[in-house]
């Protein structure tokens, strides 16, 4: 059965939750936290410890008393497999209860990964890890997937993305699929959302409530959390960002979605359709792959020629980010997050694209002097999504 996620959760995963976000932690910040009685909090955690959900590791300092007991997650209590779906890359993870990294494997989306031979691929490597670390199957709590969408995470099922290498990526149910070939409980989200799950959980000492996280790659993907929690619409929101209009009188990427909007001018497909132009009207770029055709080029073949200095190049990597940097304005404009977290392969391809966009985001919004966001390009950076899919699936497990 796959999870759902958006269920609301009991007490006892609350502080479950807590534990784990700020373990070692003593009963009385537990109460501070929740708003429940001190019999209720002592039954609760002596139910986790007896179950081997938390341990009891020591004695905390003194305020005047005895010392509290101190309560930190058990990490061998069980296991989660993350999972990230994505176009040029996959990758699968084997965490433990307190997130620790047991075993990660990446591979490529080539046109032969279809989505039934990415599940037997990906089971055969859970199979694997899980001997590797001699786990018994009912000591895996489940599978957490964040995937590139749209997708329907209630029925767990992958509607119909853009640009997948392979065939067939239409109305697949990923999480039916992965349940019958290996068993396992199944949650299907954004990877976005993921990403954004997995990097506020690696800074999670630092009490940032509001934070966004943008990726710039073969299309925008953006997530937002209000208050430590996940911000939903009405359907998903893959996209999204990509279709906001900044130029009303502007093309459009394809045969489909907004003219003038981010994802024309700031997006890999963007970038790839302006070299190839270039190219096909008799420009002279990369230097280093001069019989490079122009249906060829990628963004390996152009980030070759940006790293080689070729003007032209290195003039549509300024344009492209500042574009990106309008769209982050309007975005921090609207939510006036704490922290913006960008990832994807723009971000990741030149430290100039991460630079010119967050200045420009950063001349464009409209703030009091109260107000100052703070960028970053994480943490976790390409192990984010696997990582905040895990964390999704730990904090819906049933207690």
């Amino acid at each position: 059965m796959s999870y759902s996620p958006r269920s609301v959760p009991s007490h006892k995963q609350l502080i479950y939750d807590c534990i784990a976000n700020l373990g070692p932690v003593a009963k009385a910040e537990l109460l501070e936290a929740h708003d429940i009685t001190s019999s209720t909090m002592t039954r609760l955690l002596d139910e986790m410890a007896k179950e081997g959900l938390i341990l009891v590791t020591g004695l905390g300092p003194s305020k005047g008393g005895r010392k509290p007991l101190l309560y930190q997650v058990n990490p061998d209590h069980r296991y989660i497999f993350g999972l990230e779906i994505s176009r040029f890359t996959s990758t699968l993870g084997l965490f433990d209860m307190n997130m620790n990294q047991k075993s990660v494997v990446r591979w490529r989306m080539d046109v032969t990964m279809t989505p039934e031979r990415l599940v037997d691929h990906a089971v055969g490597m859970m199979l694997a890890f899980m001997k590797d670390h001699a786990i018994a199957p009912e000591r895996v709590l489940g599978l957490g997937i964040g995937a590139v969408g749209p997708l329907d995470p209630g029925s767990g099922v992958i509607i119909n993305p853009k640009y997948f290498p392979a065939k067939d990526w239409e109305q697949v149910p990923i999480c039916l699929m992965f349940e019958e070939a290996i068993q396992l409980p199944t949650m299907l989200e954004n990877g976005a959302n993921t990403a954004l799950v997995g990097e506020h959980w690696s800074i999670r000492h630092e009490n940032v409530e509001h934070a966004l996280y943008v990726s710039a790659g073969v299309s925008l993907r953006s997530a937002m959390m209000s208050y430590g929690r996940i911000v939903y619409g009405k359907v998903d929101t893959e996209g999204s960002i990509g279709q906001m209009i900044i130029d009303v009188d502007g093309p459009r990427l394809g045969d489909s979605g907004n003219y003038g909007s981010l994802e024309t001018f700031a997006s890999v497909q963007a970038l790839e359709r302006q070299v190839r132009t270039r190219l096909k009207l008799g420009g002279s770029l990369l230097p280093n792959h001069s019989s490079v055709a122009p249906e060829q080029v990628n963004l390996d073949t152009i980030t070759s020629g940006l790293n080689a200095g070729d003007p032209f190049i290195t003039e549509m990597f300024h344009q492209s980010a500042s574009y990106f940097g309008v769209g982050l304005a309007n975005l921090i404009n609207m939510f006036h997050p704490e922290l913006i977290i960008l990832g994807g392969a723009l971000i990741n391809a030149n430290p100039m694209y991460y630079r010119v966009a967050t200045d420009v985001a950063v001349k464009k919004s409209y703030y009091s002097e109260a107000y100052l966001p703070e960028f970053s390009m994480g943490q976790l950076k390409e192990d984010a999504v696997v990582t905040g899919a895990a964390l999704m699936v730990r904090s819906r497990m049933k207690l």
